[in-house]
């Protein structure tokens, strides 16, 4: 498995917009991919994340190991055991909702260390438009709630932006009206 670094927030290349990826994908693209998943996967194996002095991750943008490229991946477990898998390439947000939702503990970052209190407000439902290695083709995303919100958090570290620079400042436990507290 190739090695990953996962560079903190204060390095700058976290803040810069990262560029398309060429398709097909090259063999160092699909390399530092198939890393990246597998290090979440392995950074929820409580073990195997305590042994290696690992954080747990549900997702991981490629900015955040030092390739400004637009590519990310998520890997989590849902309620049902099920597990929710993409790894996804040149990503659009095609559709939002104009209901928000936010994570009731606010949101966290392989990349960030000091906490950033506050609810991080984001769209409860997306569709998203990207090549997904996995199946190797362009697919069509419909997500909703957590899912969603982990799409955006990594979609994000595509444009530079980091989950902190959506907290309100002057009111950061504030809902918005309606928005689903998740």
């Amino acid at each position: 498995m190739k090695k990953l670094r996962i560079l903190k927030d204060t390095n700058p290349s976290l803040r810069k917009k990262s560029v398309e990826v060429k398709l097909p994908l090259s063999q160092e693209d699909k390399d530092t991919l198939l890393a990246m998943n597998e290090w979440l996967r392995l950074s929820q194996d409580d073990e195997y994340a305590e042994k290696h002095n690992m954080k747990a991750g549900v997702g991981m943008a490629a900015p955040q190991v030092g390739v400004n490229k637009r590519m990310f991946v998520i890997y989590f477990q849902n309620n049902d055991g099920t597990y929710t898998n993409y790894i996804l390439v040149n990503p659009r947000i095609i559709e939002q909702s104009a209901k928000m939702a936010a994570l009731n503990g606010g949101e966290g970052c392989l990349s960030v260390d000091n906490p950033h209190q506050g609810l991080v407000h984001r769209h409860n439902k997306i569709k998203l438009v990207a090549y997904n290695l996995l199946s190797d083709k362009e697919e069509t995303i419909t997500a909703e709630g957590y899912e969603a919100i982990v799409l955006q958090h990594e979609y994000d570290h595509l444009d530079g932006i980091l989950f902190y620079d959506r907290i309100d400042p002057f009111q950061p436990n504030n809902p918005k009206p309606g928005e689903k507290i998740i």
